[in-house]
């Protein structure tokens, strides 16, 4: 399977030169080089979709995919899921959790919200299975045989919030017969990677397979406070793994999975004052390598969860029964603030602190069970249906805790606790309809109910918050009908046509940071896409190109206000907001021993709500929006954590060594354009564009079964601001520094 990677509009020449000649990658994706007589071609690419498995080229949704191999190159210097962000089109992903709590935006769409009950328009379908909580979105990738990302409104065959789109993950299945592999490396700061498999047939009917990974790495950033609680950050140790059991029957499959996670690191570093007044750079003399902090800092994360997915095929029909589980347990505390002691304090810094803030959230009770049925057609004839019903329960507990920094001990200063459950119920179908051998038509319908039930309390009162009382109660209970039409025209042989228009919905958020403020509620966000494209296969398949335009309308859009100085976190809908742009994906053999894919995306993202006011920073930022008593109208501006341009590029060359080696270069580049980090415009809050490299120098042997490669991860050292704290000072936290290692790996 290949996927395609961009070369951006905004790359230099010299840097291009540069990341095609010095690194050209390794790892033959989906094939082999080839000999002249031979000439390199591209496989055909199957994706699920259309939950049917298809020729990518037949289906009329905007999809990139990215295979086992390339999911192993850009993930070897141990990074969590954030490493495929910007690495498809459309896709940023960023967190203010550090590796526990990744936020998915496409297209633009996404949501800032850092509560743990926060929901995300983009979905994460793990094996067939939806994960909501943004805790669990997080699982690490590995023995993944693909990922596809699916753009725009899939709420008909997926749901769950999905009107920007869905990332789908799929694990390498059980099979007959006896394969694995084992994969180790070690790298900067004292970096261990392992990752294996094994699996086999266990009877004629039975087989199974067991992954595991195991990451970790030293704390990289020192404490120069003496006495402080920590005196290192940004270490974790990580592992997680899965056992697969399959049966296959006559006319009957059941695959069941059992999957866990812990992680035990450093939660999200934040650092006051490192940005420039009146500017997105950097303060003279920043030291990304040091902080100095009074408060504690640890993230504590365990998950576990499992599915049984089942299919009866009855000849012309098959029937799907999908059950999964979910739960988890964690807690994320850290020093909100960004440096140590407070305004009052003659020694307080580094620079401005107001005001001493040190805090922890966590979850100690969760479950998530979800139950789908579907039948699925397999007619003769020109048309195929399937229909369904799907069924989803949520509950959860979460605290949030406050500390003094200053005092002895940062004794616990405050604590509130909110419950949430949530029920929702669809009924679904779609059809396919074959007109013409040239033509086809699809069509789906989805609808959904959808019920919140929330409290809130203050147990324990913080000096300058809510007083202890509660519990509070809210409660939201909604229905929709999402729907999506689509057609598919076969010019030729090698070129397909299409249009899409789909409706998706989210339900209502409500949020309870009753310590520093009260409950707020969003109500139901809808959005219409429209979107028209072309994929092709060029120059007899040794090339691959998908190409689409798309707008999108939202009404009611939810967004968070963070911050500003009121120092709270607000939910609100948009009266509208808009998207519209153009997406490009494009793979292609330049010659025998060189595969080139390039991806690149223009979103150009709008709110739309003349009446739509926040509140702005408490000091040290530069307010650019138009101000009615302190708070900002940010009509026209762009969505939070939406660039404008993503591009990526991948490029690999191999030579053959001897009679059954071969020596490569695998190299893969990301840009990702300016962001604004709050729903106000402020030059201290707009983040940089980034480029980050990756370059991986190997020789593979015996068929490929061993592989022996030297790595490096953002291997020009590019440090960035990615994300604020809107706390009365520029407060913010940093990218992955660069990582460098080498690593073995074995197949059998």
């Amino acid at each position: 399977m290949s996927s395609s990677r961009a070369r951006p509009i905004a790359f230099r020449p010299a840097r291009l030169a540069f990341a095609l000649a010095c690194a050209l990658p390794a790892g033959a994706f989906a094939q082999d080089a080839a000999t002249p007589a031979s000439p390199a071609t591209l496989d055909a690419v199957q994706v699920t979709a259309q939950r049917r498995v298809e020729n990518i080229q037949d289906v009329p949704v905007s999809i990139t995919t990215l295979d086992a191999e390339k999911l192993g190159v850009l993930g070897s210097g141990g990074t969590d899921i954030r490493f495929l962000s910007g690495r498809v089109p459309s896709l940023n992903i960023e967190s203010s959790y550090g590796r526990a709590f990744p936020r998915f935006y496409i297209r633009g769409l996404g949501n800032t919200d850092f509560d743990l009950n926060a929901s995300q328009p983009v979905s994460l379908i793990y094996d067939d299975v939806v994960l909501e909580n943004p805790l669990l979105k997080g699982f690490p990738v590995f023995d993944i045989a693909g990922v596809e990302v699916l753009r725009g409104p899939q709420g008909t065959l997926f749901g769950r919030n999905t009107p920007a789109g869905v990332v789908k993950f799929d694990s390498v299945r059980p099979s007959q017969d006896f394969e694995g592999y084992g994969k180790l490396a070690y790298g900067s700061d004292n970096m261990w990677n392992f990752e294996g498999a094994v699996g086999g047939a266990l009877t004629e009917r039975w087989s199974a397979r067991v992954s595991a990974l195991y990451q970790r790495r030293d704390d990289s950033v020192r404490n120069t406070l003496a006495g402080a609680p920590n005196d290192g950050f940004e270490g974790y140790d990580e592992s997680a793994a899965r056992v697969q059991f399959l049966y296959e029957g006559d006319g009957f499959e059941g695959l069941f999975n059992l999957h866990r996670r812990d992680l035990n690191g450093t939660a999200r570093l934040f650092r006051a004052n490192i940005v420039e007044p009146g500017s997105n750079r950097f303060v003279p003399g920043f030291d990304r390598d040091s902080v100095a902090l009074d408060g504690v800092n640890f993230s504590d994360l365990e998950t576990w969860g499992g599915s049984a997915r089942l299919r009866w095929d009855f000849g012309q029909y098959s029937l799907y029964s999908i059950t999964g589980y979910e739960t988890l347990e964690s807690l994320n505390r850290g020093d909100i603030d960004g440096g140590y002691g407070a305004a009052f304090l003659p020694d307080s810094g580094p620079g401005f602190i107001p005001f001493a803030a040190e805090s922890a959230d966590g979850i100690p009770e969760h479950k998530q069970i979800t139950q789908e049925v579907r039948i699925e057609s397999n007619l003769d004839g020109p048309f195929d249906w399937q229909v369904g019903a799907f069924w989803f329960r949520e509950e959860l507990t979460v605290d949030s805790l406050n500390y003094d920094s200053l005092a002895p001990g940062n004794p616990q200063t405050g604590h509130a606790v909110q419950e949430q459950r949530n029920t929702a119920w669809a009924l679904f179908a779609s059809g396919e309809y074959d007109v013409s051998d040239k033509l086809k038509l699809r069509g789906g319908l989805r609808y959904t109910q959808d019920k919140k039930d929330f409290s809130a309390s203050v147990l324990q009162a913080v000096p300058f918050g809510t007083p202890v009382g509660g519990p509070f109660f809210e409660n939201t209970d909604v229905d929709d009908v999402s729907w999506d039409a689509s057609a598919v025209y076969e010019i030729n042989d090698d070129v397909n046509v299409y249009s899409r228009v789909a409706k998706g919905f989210r339900a209502p958020s409500i949020q309870g940071r009753l310590a520093f403020g009260g409950i707020s509620v969003a109500d139901s966000e809808e959005v219409i896409s429209y979107e028209v494209g072309v994929k092709a296969d060029l120059w007899d398949r040794r090339g691959r190109i998908g190409f689409n335009l798309f707008r999108y309308n939202v009404d009611g859009q939810q967004l968070i206000a963070v911050g500003g100085a009121t120092n709270q976190a607000i939910l609100l809908n948009a009266d509208k907001s808009i998207g519209q742009g153009a997406e490009l994906d494009l793979q292609a053999w330049l010659t025998d021993t060189l595969l080139v894919t390039w991806g690149t995306s223009y979103n150009d993202t709008e709110i739309r709500d003349p009446n739509l006011a926040v509140a702005v920073c408490g000091g040290g930022c530069t307010v650019t929006d138009p101000t009615v008593d302190g708070f900002a109208l940010v009509d026209g501006n762009p969505l939070p954590q939406a660039p404008k341009w993503i591009h990526n590029l991948t490029a690999r060359w191999a030579t053959p060594v001897g009679d059954d080696a071969e020596f490569y270069v695998y190299t893969d580049w990301a840009y990702r354009g300016q962001v604004n980090f709050f729903l106000y415009e402020s030059p201290e809050f707009r983040g940089r564009s980034t480029l980050e490299g990756g370059l991986r120098v190997g020789t593979n042997w015996n068929q490929g079964n061993y592989d022996l490669a030297v790595f490096g991860r953002n291997i020009t050292d590019s440090t960035r601001i990615v994300g604020g704290i809107d706390f009365n000072n520029l407060t913010g936290f940093i990218n992955e520094p660069r990582t460098w290692g080498v690593e073995f790996t074995a197949r059998f």
